[in-house]
């Protein structure tokens, strides 16, 4: 028998983050089929009734309604998993006479009781997400938007609205900021120093600080802008003021840009916004052929734009290649011969177009869900090199974002491990405020499966620090005893699968 549950929580918002968290809880109970807590959207009512769920239970459920939805194999299961779902989403905000504890219901309540604030983060619905970012913007308030489906509009309004406020609004789907030595949405801890970060790639923006910090340079700032502020439409709207800021800041001596393929006048208006502060772009796949400002200097890997800030923050150069070639030849050697193709399972979007970038410069094509150009897409053809970004909306449709629930890999990571054409899987993981709290537990056994098995070569990339909760280290040390390929860097991981692919190991030692 399966019991499908709704329980609707009226008038109930909770943001992105405790949705997902509340979605884990349900969803470790044993018994329990397919779970989510989420906001009653459309899509998301939706995704409830292709799941099984009758669409009369939700009948005048709205946006700011709360739904716990359960399909478990008994009634034992459906109540354990609601009291845990319960306990994760609702235990922080204590009982009502603990008003203390009771989320504020408005900006206004939050800076009432909190008159010192200086930072709102926007986390609602995209319909509403603008309004809440103009209520931020008046009340004299940097805002961080990690909603997203905002429309563009909305978006070069809020911005041009911040300029002249001099505030700044990071987003739509900015998920990771520090500011002031404070992390917001999914950051890594850093040490303190004078470099600063500007990003319009989330995890992008967490590689860069998280490379810089390990190779003993420090961070100032970590600005995230949203992916389209360097697009043509938006112009650099916040890059710009973002840059301009930072090269005024009396506690920043250099600027480290990421983003994806920006527009290239747009991305050469915000180069030479910093004037003589010392700017270094990290424009994932950038054409080779393009044309930076004097004295900017220009990469096409995250890897390459943070060892090129390292020298002009004058720390030791860093040795991203030690041991790897030698690694992948002992990878290589075990390798039957028609293993010949790589699969790139993401959690991190920049990443995963980093290792489409790095990929195709030694593989040609490689198909992907977010493809480098058109015809490149899925479903791939029989035989073909893919990396799948599985933080898309196809893959986190009724189910927790993978570097927060590691499920939708695992699933994914048994199919590729059993498939005996492929040579090498690559795997980023995640570490910091916001992320699972224990990856390696869960992807670290599966991966020594594979490889005990004689399936193919996993090659991990941990994005982290010392300093984050799950420690860097120890995350490294479980993929590196479950026989994993464990490298400095994530474009140093896909390097090192596309030399196992092609059986030279020298390629996994070459420059970036």
């Amino acid at each position: 028998m399966v019991i499908h549950s709704l329980t609707v929580h009226p008038e109930t918002y909770v943001d992105s983050i405790m949705q997902l968290s509340g979605t884990r809880a349900l969803r470790a109970v044993e018994g329990v089929d397919w779970a989510s807590a989420a906001m009653a959207t459309p899509t998301n009512v939706k995704t409830l009734q292709d799941e099984g769920f009758p669409a009369d239970d939700l009948s005048g459920a709205g946006a700011n309604d709360l739904v716990l939805a359960v399909r478990a194999e008994s009634q034992d299961a459906v109540d354990a998993a609601l009291e845990a779902g319960d306990q994760a989403l609702f235990a922080a905000r204590g009982t009502p006479s603990e008003t203390a504890k009771v989320p504020a219901a408005t900006l206004d309540e939050a800076l009432r009781r909190q008159p010192g604030s200086s930072v709102a983060v926007v986390s609602v619905p995209g319909d509403y997400a603008a309004l809440e970012a103009h209520k931020a913007l008046s009340a004299g308030l940097h805002v961080l938007l990690f909603s997203d489906n905002v429309p563009v509009e909305d978006e070069i309004a809020l911005k041009d609205r911040a300029v002249g406020l001099g505030l700044l609004v990071m987003g739509p789907g900015a998920g990771t900021a520090m500011l002031g030595g404070t992390c917001l949405g999914f950051a890594n801890v850093v040490a303190p120093g004078r470099v600063a970060v500007v990003a319009a790639a989330g995890t992008g923006a967490q590689e860069a600080a998280a490379l810089l910090d390990r190779w003993g340079v420090g961070i100032s700032q970590v600005v995230g802008l949203g992916g389209r502020d360097l697009g043509a439409r938006v112009g650099g709207r916040m890059a710009l003021a973002a840059v301009r800021g930072l090269a005024a800041d009396e506690g920043t001596d250099a600027i480290l840009l990421v983003s994806k393929p920006p527009d290239v006048d747009v991305a050469r208006a915000v180069l030479a916004a910093a004037g003589d502060t010392p700017l270094v772009a990290a424009l994932i796949g950038v054409p080779e052929d393009f044309e930076a400002p004097p004295g900017v200097t220009v990469t096409r890997t995250l890897e390459a734009g943070a060892v090129a800030m390292a020298r002009i923050a004058g720390a030791p150069a860093p040795d991203v290649t030690a041991g790897l070639v030698d690694a992948v030849r002992a990878e290589a050697d075990r390798l039957p011969a028609r293993r010949t193709l790589v699969r790139g399972l993401f959690s991190g979007g920049t990443l995963c177009y980093e290792s489409l970038v790095v990929l195709a410069d030694v593989l040609g094509d490689v198909h992907s869900n977010t493809p480098l150009r058109a015809g490149l897409g899925l479903p791939a053809p029989q035989g073909a090199h893919t990396c799948l970004d599985l933080g898309e909306e196809e893959y986190t449709k009724g189910r927790p974002h993978p570097m927060i629930d590691p499920q939708a890999r695992l699933e994914l990571l048994r199919e590729v491990g059993d498939d005996p054409d492929v040579a090498a899987i690559v795997l980023d993981v995640v570490l910091g405020y916001g992320a699972h709290d224990d990856p390696a537990a869960e992807l670290a056994p599966e991966c020594a499966r594979i490889v005990a098995g004689g399936g193919p070569a996993v090659v991990v990339y941990v994005l982290g620090t010392e300093q984050d909760p799950q420690g860097l280290e120890r995350q490294r040390a479980e993929f590196t005893d479950a026989g994993c390929l464990v490298t400095a860097t994530a474009a140093r991981a896909s390097l090192a699968a596309a030399a196992l692919a092609r059986r030279e190991p020298e390629l996994a030692g070459t420059a970036l």
